[in-house]
């Protein structure tokens, strides 16, 4: 664990995926600390920013409710940067840099397409090029104990959607991600 000092304050900031942090220690982290823990839960700045605003939180449900408001409360734009420091489904790397915490979550979250065979795999990378050509983003979902058979019937069906139908669900995908992110990072 890494300690900040910033602003005469001592907060040890988690440099492991498994590593969790209090409401209170997050409340009392620096902004920046708070910021980078923030983001790694969600890329959307302005719910990044908006979060911060918030603090300090009363317990881990206030956390987990107005990170839910605040994602709610954002625009297409907003929902669109977020799904961008996201890898796509079946790889390791996103579009943006992300942290080893941020790497190690994404890659327990895709852990369903871990025993894929090459088909499938290929189907997946299809899937996805097909899906960013559609829509315009990456195919976001929650992975998280889906197998990549599972995965890739979800993209074949969500493909049949509108595209405001879909910006909708891939942002409730979205949410979906932030606050199990936000329960992996929280103490209980």
């Amino acid at each position: 664990m890494a300690a900040s000092r910033a602003s005469g304050c001592s907060v040890a900031l988690p440099a492991e995926a498994d590593v969790k942090v209090s409401v209170a220690q997050l409340n009392a982290m620096p902004e920046p600390q708070a910021k980078k823990l923030l983001a790694e839960c969600c890329g959307a700045s302005r719910w990044v920013s908006r979060m911060l605003a918030r603090r300090p939180f009363k317990s881990r449900a206030t956390v987990l409710s107005t990170a839910d408001e605040i994602w709610r409360s954002l625009d297409s734009a907003d929902w669109r940067e977020a799904f961008s420091h996201h890898p796509q489904i079946g790889e390791r790397k996103s579009a943006m840099r992300q942290t080893p915490r941020g790497n190690a979550w994404a890659s327990r979250e895709q852990s369903g397409v871990e025993g894929a065979d090459e088909d499938l795999r290929a189907d997946l990378a299809a899937a996805n090029r097909e899906y960013e050509q559609r829509f315009g983003y990456i195919y976001i979902v929650f992975a998280t104990g889906k197998s990549a058979k599972g995965m890739l019937a979800l993209a074949r069906e969500r493909l049949r959607n509108a595209p405001d139908i879909e910006l909708r669900v891939a942002a409730e995908e979205q949410r979906k991600i932030t606050r199990a992110r936000l329960e992996k990072l929280l103490d209980p």
